[in-house]
């Protein structure tokens, strides 16, 4: 497997199995988990409520078990979106490919234990993208506007840092116009900082501080402020297990949310400047606070709760990246691929394939251009 494939496949197994895991704990708080699961949740744990069909009748979904959740199956739906097209993408693909996806096309979807439409699983602020763009005809660089301001669009742009393997600026900037079509203001920031991370973490030599480094010089006004917080206090953390508390602390001034993940304050995600989503933050802090190791990063990422199944595919995609599919834990790739009956490895090698195909007009563009720029010279070596 070339160095490609494997960090490819890191990055995007990695998240899937962050994914899994974390879906248990979410929407919990760290004292909460531990007294479910008689300790810190260690692997593939089953749900935290028995009666999963009904303790959320909004979200009758069977997480735990290795069961990968939206994250994933959005994550998954992108990537065959870059397959399509074979290019890199924008606002406008998404509502010409990734909107027919959510509902035209049934797939399996592990927390319904049977096939269905992908809008029918997505949360509240993906149904957005089905609303705004087939039904209200938005044009798509503008259709975020409005939509709960959240980590729904961050979650799932890994791929696009793939495809800009090693140019973060590029990666930034293609996140930043695809997630216009989804979200706005700090959570649109947030998607295109997370897509510049993983650009980084997919080049050969990076690392946890490099990857930092990439955030800290992209991100813009309180998604910038609360990354640099969360850094300053994840620094000073040898363990996870002893520093959630103080990680929360960190982030907690830049989240909308509030302290009761469940019952969000009233004027949470709501746009800003001065905030940012809690996710992208923690997620970072998790890597810093494990040094790059993935089982580390991803079950710190899993125990902090609230939403750590988006929290873990972050800190699972970086970690997963920078180490390739070698750092993921063959047991939990293995687990999450049976209980979800979907190969998670599956869209390593497919990104990749679509990324040497990108590159390779990447190149012939810039030598056009070069070509082009060339009259230039010419014409001044003539004057």
């Amino acid at each position: 497997m070339d160095t490609l494939v494997t960090k490819s496949t890191g990055a995007l197994a990695g998240a899937a199995v962050g994914d899994a895991l974390g879906g248990a704990a979410e929407g919990n708080t760290p004292e909460a988990i531990q007294g479910r699961y008689g300790g810190f949740i260690e692997g593939i744990v089953p749900p935290f409520n028995e009666d999963w069909r009904h303790a959320r009748p909004i979200a009758p979904y069977h997480k735990g078990d290795g069961h990968i959740t939206d994250d994933t199956l959005m994550t998954t739906a992108l990537v065959d979106v870059y397959d399509t097209v074979r290019d890199h993408l924008d606002a406008h693909a998404i509502a010409e490919h990734l909107v027919p996806l959510l509902i035209g096309e049934q797939r399996w979807i592990p927390e319904l234990e049977s096939e269905s439409l992908l809008l029918h699983r997505v949360f509240l602020a993906e149904k957005w993208l089905v609303a705004r763009l087939h039904y209200g005809h938005v044009d798509p660089r503008e259709a975020g506007v409005g939509n709960i301001v959240n980590c729904g669009a961050t979650m799932y742009v890994a791929p696009i840092g793939i495809v800009n393997a090693a140019d973060p600026e590029a990666a930034y900037a293609e996140a930043i116009d695809v997630a216009g079509a989804h979200q706005s203001s700090y959570g649109r920031e947030a998607a295109g900082v997370f897509a510049a991370a993983v650009a980084e973490a997919m080049r050969p030599g990076a690392d946890v501080a490099s990857v930092v480094e990439t955030a800290l010089r992209l991100a813009k006004d309180g998604t910038r402020a609360a990354i640099d917080a969360v850094a300053q206090a994840a620094a000073g953390v040898d363990d996870w297990r002893g520093g959630l508390a103080e990680l929360r602390r960190a982030v907690e001034p830049f989240d909308t949310v509030g302290p009761h993940y469940r019952q969000p304050a009233m004027d949470a995600r709501i746009p800003s400047r001065t905030k940012a989503i809690e996710e992208l933050p923690i997620a970072l802090g998790m890597l810093i606070a494990a040094d790059g190791d993935y089982r580390e990063a991803v079950l710190g990422a899993v125990n902090y709760g609230r939403d750590s199944d988006s929290i873990a595919v972050m800190a699972g995609s970086l970690a997963g990246a920078l180490g390739g599919v070698g750092a993921v834990p063959a047991e939990w790739i293995g687990g999450v691929s049976e209980g979800s009956r979907i190969d998670i490895t599956a869209t390593g090698p497919a990104i990749a394939a679509v990324a040497r195909d990108v590159w390779a007009a990447d190149a012939e563009r810039a030598a056009r251009t070069a070509k082009a720029r060339s009259a230039f010279e010419t014409e001044t070596a003539v004057r």
